[in-house]
């Protein structure tokens, strides 16, 4: 870069709003259209297993929502502060502005939203996002920050998890990021799993397929947390710090876990202690009783006409005269 009225030059660009994602709402899409399906094919359901039948599917396609959505936020780990800095290098100008930052599985979301918006003749509104999975290359996307000439603010946040720091931050959070990933893949197929077995039915099985899957959830967390809880270098501005805490994806992917918890210990606790109730709640009971009926009618005599009751009823006498011919 060179020197323009004796300052760096700052090229602005288009800054997406957080946190909005097109990923979340093909997923959220998905689920949806099939929850609407489900909706349109109730009324056909019959008897009292029609609740039963509805809570199953959402239950079924919250978790698999949830468990595929949280792959890609960036609220695992959040943090505010308002502070006065500076806004752009080699500059005294200085802004009041609320800093952001927002960690995810695959990355870090920096934001800076000016208060007000408009200071120093600028909209000062931005979200700025660098990747760190394995796939992509962390250094490579700061150093494109600094040739944009990103506001400081964005920069100094950025700069805390770059290899050449001494916080040592993007390791600690790279490797638990990734391994929290991939446990909850596992986690998503294994619940595919459990779905299917419920509809075979197979309820002991799929029992154990929705703990194994709160159990993979639950250690992704566990991954998290080990970075989360790392000694950390402290992000100043002036003399407030910007602290993070766990943020909504953390926490909703806590319930889900317990709730896939509660909902595999029931059902294995129910098949063991009172296998009718799990069978009506799964609508077997019905399915098994029509079928009897359907075969006990199949398979009992037709009732005899009239015409053949007659005959039955008819004297021996009659039914016995023979017609003799001579030989």
């Amino acid at each position: 870069m060179t020197l323009w009225n004796g300052s760096f030059p700052f090229y602005p660009a288009t800054n997406a709003c957080f946190p909005f994602d097109t990923k979340w709402a093909i997923i959220i899409s998905v689920f949806l259209s099939v929850l609407a399906t489900f909706v349109i094919i109730l009324p056909g359901i019959r008897g009292r297993g029609r609740l039963f039948w509805f809570l199953r599917v959402v239950m079924g396609l919250f978790v698999g929502a949830v468990v595929l959505t949280i792959q890609f936020t960036r609220d695992w780990e959040t943090g505010w502060v308002t502070a006065n800095t500076s806004y752009k290098s080699f500059s005294r100008a200085l802004v009041n502005a609320n800093i952001g930052l927002h960690i995810g599985l695959a990355g870090v979301n920096v934001t800076l939203v000016g208060n007000p918006v408009n200071q120093i003749n600028e909209t000062i509104n931005y979200n700025e996002h660098f990747a760190w999975s394995f796939d992509a290359d962390y250094d490579h996307s700061y150093g494109e920050g600094l040739e944009k000439g990103l506001p400081s603010p964005i920069l100094y946040v950025a700069e805390k998890f770059t290899t050449q720091s001494p916080c040592s931050m993007l390791r600690q959070y790279r490797i638990s990021g990734h391994y929290a990933s991939l446990t909850l893949w596992m986690a998503f197929c294994t619940w595919l799993i459990s779905i299917l077995l419920f509809s075979m039915p197979i309820l002991l099985y799929g029992g154990y397929m929705l703990l194994l899957t709160a159990a993979l959830m639950l250690f992704s967390l566990l991954f998290f947390f080990t970075a989360r809880n790392t000694p950390k270098c402290p992000i100043q501005f002036g003399p407030t710090s910007l602290k993070t805490d766990y943020g909504g994806s953390f926490w909703l992917t806590l319930a889900t876990g317990l709730l896939c918890l509660l909902l595999g210990l029931s059902v294995i606790i129910l098949n063991s202690v009172q296998p009718q109730k799990l069978k009506l709640v799964f609508n077997l009971d019905e399915g098994k009783r029509e079928e009897e009926e359907g075969w006990n009618k199949s398979y009992l005599p037709a009732e005899p006409s009239s015409s053949v009751q007659d005959v039955l009823m008819a004297p021996l006498g009659e039914l016995c005269e023979v017609t003799a011919t001579q030989l």
